[in-house]
């Protein structure tokens, strides 16, 4: 262990211990021991300090002993005569250096000093680089203001992407690169492998985050970098996001230190990228990320770390940048992140999508204002449909992409056009029951290139190129292009051939749309038709083990995925592509209970598949052996028993429920591979299913509703309601706009005859 890095680190942790005991004694002097504290939209309190020491903290006297028991981990500075070990003081140190951290953020909100606010110069840049909010409306940061923590909506959001691979791990990026460039070369690099990017720190006051906007690359959740603050202090918002996906998805408990640090170091693929020059408190700040079993991989000349046990491999590693081996700067940066994966062992899919801009998940997201648009189809002045299907193999010529009609040169600057995108597929292994599950990745396939969004599906689909894109040359023949390497890189063992055809020509466009929507319209009958008794297998889900390890989800024709991501037909699909992977058939074996939805092969299953924790599961109820869950669902259903009924929260909602919680705190309850009699994660189709807590009363139970479910949902909520015989089901069910406690619940139910009170007692 080297003496130099425990000195530096020792000593950053005894000036920021310092630095938050002051700062907590002007704040009990000005505002008061009593005085509320918080992270906005956060479940688990401050969550390292809950985290490593169970400590609830929701005021500003709970902090004191919080500042204690880091004083009490402090290590004297190491004396220069006599060597000893220094790891473990290191990492004591660390760890103290996380709390008072935590500590010091939380009490600049309680000041209004967080999340970090910038300059709107600052915001725009030389170039025209914006900050997006990531909030979208949420409340947690706005425009003008860095991220501050990550909600717990997003960390769910991003769950479900941290489980099927398609989001590897996160890198903590502290200080700024050599250059602008350099810095934007980083972060092409990792979106391009979809790794997750947390910005923060500054050297000399110069920060990533100052880098990456003069360039006018996009921030925010979105395109999957977010930037924290410019002082390295910030960086425990990524440590906070760790402890969370170890609390939400591995069904940890605060104070379970050992075991959280742990499970990040098995599950939670992340490193530390400290860029520039390393100072005490980022040597200090490092020390607690190697706690976890996060690695430091710094671009300058430092001392290094070797193995001891702590993390999987290296502990700290030294790539000085300029002795990098490279023709350029450019490839210097490259290599840097490639070392950097090496270290920390990340496990990567990369895609070889031949199109002139970057590409990969971190732009799924990524939004294309119309000022910066050069054209879009689909949406309010035109019309962009999508239709996959299966022909014979001697039908299809594998990459053959074509163009019929003009593509948009001769459009206007922001202007639109009609596209139809038609997609042949060919494989021995191909069946007609996969075409709707293909045609629904063209979505996230095209989504993948920077500069393209893309909305909608089937003939509601809505695509605009950025000027961005269409100045690096990408043209509609690249839409082809994404499709068919992605169909070969993914469907790969039930796709031999792809072509794809895009068409522009009004009267082609015509003729394919009338034929889509002959499809599109026996697919909804086929599925319609596709019931849980018309079966004799259910499928698997064990994707979301990889983070909640106790968690099996169970998905049949009438109930998807908690995630909302998987259905019965893509489990199928999914197991024809990878017979050994995560989507498995469960023969249903003999049923036991009709009602509750109880079978033999279903309760083997789930025992086997949850390591015993999990006795039996039952498909249909919420009061009896409900399915567990592990953190990635779209929606919470939970008892309220005054009401004899229960309510549904969405995880796209922040406000109070008539339970009083909101859905960040419900979902401690729900998650981490719990079965919670009452309590319950669902995707949020499950809720027009004919099996939808069927056994306790069905869709007439539900007494709450979140209103951007009921709003979003409306024409099948409806069309659910009438097929129960309440048409009117969904103006008698409550939402956050009228009610928020059970008082005004019961006074709504009575005021508009709501079903549920008539209803035998849900238990």
């Amino acid at each position: 262990m080297s003496r130099y890095i425990a000195t530096r680190a020792i000593r950053g942790a005894h000036a920021l211990v310092n630095e938050a005991e002051v700062m907590l004694q002007r704040a009990l002097a000005e505002k008061g021991p009593d005085t509320p504290i918080a992270f906005p939209n956060t479940a688990y309190y401050l969550p390292v300090i809950y985290g490593m020491t169970g400590d609830r903290v929701e005021t500003i006297g709970q902090l004191q002993p919080v500042l204690r028991h880091a004083r009490e981990l402090l290590h004297p500075i190491p004396a220069p005569q006599r060597w000893t070990p220094y790891l473990g003081e290191t990492l004591d140190s660390g760890m103290a250096t996380l709390l008072a951290a935590e500590a010091i953020e939380a009490l600049r909100y309680c000041y209004g000093l967080q999340p970090e606010a910038m300059s709107e110069l600052t915001l725009q840049g030389s170039t025209g680089g914006t900050f997006t909010s990531p909030d979208n409306g949420r409340g947690s940061g706005a425009n003008g203001h860095l991220n501050g923590p990550i909600d717990d909506i997003q960390l769910r959001t991003w769950g479900i992407q941290l489980v099927d691979g398609r989001m590897p791990g996160f890198a903590a990026i502290v200080g700024a690169a050599k250059s602008n460039e350099v810095a934007v070369k980083i972060i092409r690099e990792l979106q391009r492998r979809n790794i997750l990017c947390f910005l923060s720190g500054n050297v000399n006051g110069r920060s990533i985050i100052h880098q990456l906007l003069e360039e006018g690359v996009e921030l925010g959740y979105d395109t999957y970098t977010v930037p924290f603050g410019t002082d390295t202090i910030s960086a425990i918002y990524a440590l906070g996001f760790a402890v969370r996906s170890a609390l939400t998805f591995g069904g940890l408990k605060g104070g379970m230190a050992r075991e959280i640090l742990l499970y990040n170091r098995e599950r939670v693929f992340a490193f530390v990228l400290a860029l520039g020059e390393v100072d005490d408190l980022k040597y200090a700040a490092a020390a607690g990320a190697i706690n976890f079993g996060f690695p430091v991989i710094a671009d300058t000349v430092i001392p290094e770390i070797l193995p001891t046990g702590i993390t999987a491999y290296e502990h700290v590693v030294s790539m000085p940048f300029d002795e990098i081996k490279a023709s350029d700067d450019l490839e210097r940066a490259e290599l840097l992140v490639q070392k950097c994966i090496e270290v920390r062992g990340v496990k990567v899919r990369v895609a070889d999508v031949p199109v002139p801009v970057p590409y990969g998940s971190a732009f799924e997201g990524e939004v294309v204002r119309k000022a910066d648009m050069r054209v879009e189809f689909g949406g309010k002045y035109s019309r962009c449909f999508e239709y996959l299907y299966m022909a014979g193999l001697d039908e299809v010529t594998d990459g053959k992409i074509e163009v019929i009609g003009p593509t948009y040169q001769h459009i206007e600057p922001q202007g639109h056009m009609d596209l139809g995108i038609v997609v042949q597929v060919a494989g021995r292994q191909m069946q007609k029951d996969f075409e709707p599950v293909l045609e629904r990745q063209i979505h996230y396939f095209i989504n993948g290139a920077s500069g393209i969004q893309h909305i909608g599906q089937r003939d509601i689909a809505w695509i605009r190129i950025s000027n961005a894109a269409a100045d690096k040359g990408f043209d509609l023949e690249h839409f082809g292009r994404i499709l068919h390497a992605r169909f070969h890189s993914d469907f790969g063992a039930i796709v031999d051939k792809v072509q794809v055809t895009l068409y522009t020509e009004p009267d082609m466009i015509q003729h394919w749309l009338a034929r889509a929507r002959e499809a599109y319209d026996y697919r909804n009958r086929r599925l319609q038709d596709l019931v849980d008794d018309a079966v004799d297998e259910f499928y698997s889900c064990t994707l979301c083990q990889s983070f909640a390890p106790d968690h099996v989800c169970i998905v049949s024709p009438e109930r998807l995925g908690l995630c909302g991501a998987y259905n019965w037909l893509d489990c199928k699909a999914s197991y024809s592509i990878n017979p050994t992977g995560p989507n498995q058939p469960i023969k249903l074996g003999t049923l036991l209970d009709p009602k509750k939805g109880f079978w033999t092969g279903i309760n083997q299953y789930a025992k086997s598949a949850s390591h015993g924790t999990v006795e039996q599961v039952s498909m249909y109820s919420i009061m009896d052996s409900p399915m567990t869950a592990c953190g990635c669902f779209e929606c919470i259903v939970m008892l309220i028993p005054e009401a004899n009924g229960v309510m549904v929260v969405s995880r796209e909602d922040t406000s109070m429920t008539p339970a009083g919680m909101t859905f960040s705190t419900l979902a401690g309850m729900a998650g981490g591979g719990l079965q919670t009699p009452g309590v319950m994660g669902i995707g949020k189709f499950y809720l027009v299913s004919p099996k939808f807590i069927s056994a306790d009363g069905g869709l007439k139970r539900v007494v709450w509703l979140s209103s951007v479910l009921k709003e979003g949902m409306a024409d099948e909520l409806r069309a659910a309601a009438a097929r129960e015989g309440d048409p009117d089901l969904l103006e008698k069910i409550a939402d956050e706009r009228y009610v928020t406690t059970v008082e005004e619940l019961l006074a709504w139910l009575e005021e508009h005859n709501h079903p549920a009170l008539l209803m035998e007692p849900i238990f």
